[in-house]
């Protein structure tokens, strides 16, 4: 913990917090049923969340119906390229099971989107056919099918063994702490996996849209069939997006919240997807997201820090070495009120927008 940290007991074997918010309400996740916005011409906002917005979340932010409202205004979906809201151009066949036959264009690029059954994508290189890109052995890893077949067959699972996650439900606990400014309104689980937080957030009724947000074709078709089998699941408050974590798909200041459960050593570049971050969080807008840190006893091992750099080249994984390692990356990226809990490896860090 940093120095000035204080700390208190959570109740999670020695989990300690620094300032840790009370506990009030990763993942609920909502299909969109974007065929009811077809008369509309563009996805729009409207308003009422089933539950109060609390005076932190912004007013413009409601919700009509859940799963109805993705933006205040505008369209909350926008052109990775240029940023500008997309306009839906034809969503006869979209539904709740299905985005297969949901077009989205970008008036200025004059670009389409789409996406299969699961989900839409809404990457640059979305639509094209030969090019292709090198990337980083972090990210194509979990493109594997077997990968996202195994992540919740046992894999998540060992990160409590490892690493000292307390577990989904823990975690989940944990973070309605730190939300609670923005509960009722939109959250985006990026790197949402299997969607296995992504579910929660839907199932809670915390929030009045859930996006989940993945590179993974795979991952994200694991999450839409996790999601079809539940009984009951509010498969309206779920919109599955393919998207870079360095190049989302959405408004600027147009997010409440954005989740990164076990992903940030993931990305190639954290600093790029945290600015990015910042830049589509509305203000007061909250960021929470859980890694692990290689410090106390491992901070003893020659040459670590020489040594991270040769793993960050060659995986494009990142070893964080300490607590003060994220807050300076929060604070370069524009977030201010960083805040943590710590348990062994395990760490959720906090940090919020500036209003």
């Amino acid at each position: 913990m940093a120095a000035a940290s204080a700390s208190a007991s959570t109740g999670f074997g020695n989990l300690t917090t620094s300032t840790l918010p009370s506990l009030h309400a990763n993942f609920g996740t909502t299909m969109i049923t974007l065929g009811r916005f077809a008369s509309a011409g563009k996805l729009r906002a409207s308003a009422t969340s089933p539950m109060a917005v609390v005076e932190t979340v912004s007013p413009e932010v409601t919700v009509d119906e859940v799963g109805r409202s993705i933006g205040a205004g505008q369209s909350l979906l926008s052109c990775p390229i240029c940023f500008e809201r997309l306009t839906l151009v034809d969503g006869s066949g979209s539904s709740g099971d299905s985005v297969s036959k949901t077009t989205l264009l970008c008036e200025t690029c004059k670009k389409e989107y789409g996406g299969p059954e699961s989900h839409l994508d809404l990457t640059v290189s979305s639509g094209t056919k030969v090019y292709g890109e090198a990337l980083a052995l972090s990210t194509e890893f979990f493109r594997f099918p077997l990968i996202s077949y195994l992540y919740e067959r046992g894999w998540r699972q060992s990160f409590s063994v490892w690493g000292g996650f307390p577990g989904p439900e823990k975690e989940f606990d944990l973070m309605k702490g730190f939300m609670k400014p923005v509960l009722g309104g939109t959250i985006v689980d990026a790197s949402c996996g299997s969607g296995l937080f992504s579910r929660l957030f839907a199932k809670s009724g915390l929030f009045s849209l859930v996006i989940a947000l993945d590179y993974s074709e795979s991952m994200l078709k694991q999450c839409y069939d996790y999601a079809r089998q539940e009984e009951n699941f509010p498969k309206e408050k779920l919109l599955l997006v393919r998207a870079d974590i360095s190049r989302l798909p959405f408004a600027s200041r147009s997010i409440n919240a954005v989740h990164a459960g076990a992903a940030l050593h993931c990305w190639p570049s954290p600093s790029t997807a945290v600015a990015e971050i910042n830049r589509v969080l509305r203000p007061g807008g909250v960021f929470v997201a859980t890694t692990y840190l290689l410090d106390g006893p491992f901070s003893l091992i020659p040459f670590l820090r020489p040594l991270r750099q040769n793993i960050v080249q060659v995986s494009g994984s990142h070893v964080f070495l300490g607590e003060q390692e994220l807050e300076d990356l929060c604070r370069a990226c524009g977030l201010i009120n960083f805040k943590c809990v710590r348990n062994r490896r395990f760490v959720m860090i906090s940090a919020t927008k500036p209003s």
